[in-house]
């Protein structure tokens, strides 16, 4: 068939508006087609095309496309290495908004492990076992098993941003199964241990910073980017909308990593009334230093206004945790014991998960599995007090005896009144 005849037979053709492309499906075989116009390339007008088997699907190939094409990528190369689409790879990644310390991360897996084993090999002609190579090499570099799933994950991200754009056929890092990663129990803190902190902690200078992070389970940068535009101590709520990060070697506020990562927590009133004090010990180290204090707006700062230093805060807690006792016990613990004893009152999962910050409730389960349990012992002991006390109460009232159960002469009557 000619190409006229072709074009004549599809049977849906949209147009759209000038940059965005063209988009019809095909007569032959119902499939949708994209086609978007890059401008000249030297003397040569360049053209994208993408396929796909529903319309929503194809449109979002040719944004995906164009946005590409607006950060660099070129999209229509014939032939790229992996170490090249890597690059370019990042460089989209960086313009999603993926904060700076994950692209760190990102790049650090890379160059040191990703690249060196192929990173020459042509993304067109990378195939499973190239992968399955891949996370071995990872494994033999003595890489923990997270890390090892890192570089999985990693590859197969890259590989499916490849693939919607149509720079491959399929993502073959699908077909790899990723590296198990063995469950790493959390000690939880016991109360009594819990009280023996909070005796240390009083009157400490950073006892709101580690008090937040046992009564709210905040994060240790979630802490640190605290302003006081965040807090109201007389509704008693705080908002969780940035953290406090050292990216290439400085401190930089940063957004909340997530949807949920952002919200909106209740402050318990032993919480509110440290904070209260510490606002009063802050506002006379300002007045002390006149202009030289430095003003953050800071929940948490240095004696002259400027950031904490999180490691300084980590060497710290390090001196108090050994002072209480729990030289086990680390900083971002704090945070487990602030979910483990939720668990253990009998706190619903979702909103553990919700006061966590967690991006899904899977991710709560899984970390907190130890806590379970003891949960669920519980949980069985109150239904059969339920039982047991409606059972009592059944017998007393038809002044039953106890015997003449024994015996199953009121079998019948027993049952009908619990299933009543």
């Amino acid at each position: 068939m000619a190409a006229g005849d072709d074009a004549g037979n599809d049977r849906r053709k949209r147009r759209r508006s000038h940059g965005e492309g063209a988009l019809f499906q095909r007569a032959s075989d119902g499939l949708w087609v994209g086609r978007i116009d890059l401008g000249w390339e030297g003397e040569k007008r360049t053209r994208k095309t993408v396929y796909g088997k529903t319309e929503k699907e194809c449109r979002g190939k040719l944004d995906k496309v164009r946005r590409a094409a607006e950060l660099g990528v070129n999209v229509t190369a014939e032939r790229r290495t992996i170490a090249v689409w890597l690059d370019e790879w990042l460089e989209l990644k960086k313009g999603d908004g993926t904060r700076a310390s994950t692209l760190r991360a990102y790049r650090w897996l890379i160059n040191a492990h990703i690249v060196p084993v192929i990173g020459r090999i042509q993304l067109d002609k990378l195939t499973p076992l190239d992968v399955r190579r891949l996370v071995t090499s990872a494994r033999n570099a003595g890489l923990a098993p997270g890390s090892v799933r890192h570089v999985h994950s990693l590859i197969r991200n890259a590989l499916a941003e490849a693939e919607r754009l149509d720079l491959v056929a399929r993502n073959v890092a699908k077909a790899v199964k990723a590296p198990p990663v063995p469950h790493r129990q959390v000690r939880a803190l016991h109360p009594d241990e819990a009280r023996r902190l909070v005796d240390v902690l009083r009157g400490e200078r950073l006892e709101g910073v580690f008090s937040c992070g046992l009564m709210l389970g905040l994060r240790r940068g979630e802490i640190l980017g605290l302003r006081w535009a965040d807090v109201d101590l007389d509704g008693a709520t705080l908002h969780v909308r940035q953290t406090l990060q050292r990216v290439d070697g400085s401190l930089m506020f940063v957004p909340a990593k997530t949807e949920r990562s952002h919200r909106r927590l209740p402050i318990p009133p032993r919480l509110v009334a440290i904070l209260r004090r510490h606002r009063a010990t802050q506002a006379a180290e300002r007045t002390g230093l006149g202009d030289a204090w430095t003003e953050t707006g800071l929940v948490f700062t240095s004696s002259i206004g400027t950031p904490l230093e999180p490691r300084n805060v980590n060497r710290r807690f390090d001196v108090l945790r050994k002072e209480a006792g729990l030289p086990w016990l680390r900083l971002h613990d704090l945070r487990h014991a602030f979910a483990s004893m939720l668990f253990a009152e009998g706190v619903p999962a979702r909103t553990v998960m919700e006061l966590l910050g967690h991006s899904t409730i899977q991710l709560t389960m899984n970390t907190y599995t130890h806590v379970m349990p003891e949960t669920q012992r519980d949980a069985v002991g109150r239904l059969d007090r339920i039982f047991s006390d409606r059972a009592d109460g059944d017998d007393t009232e038809e002044g039953a005896d106890p015997a003449d159960d024994e015996d199953g002469e009121n079998e019948g009557n027993g049952g009908e009144k619990l299933a009543g």
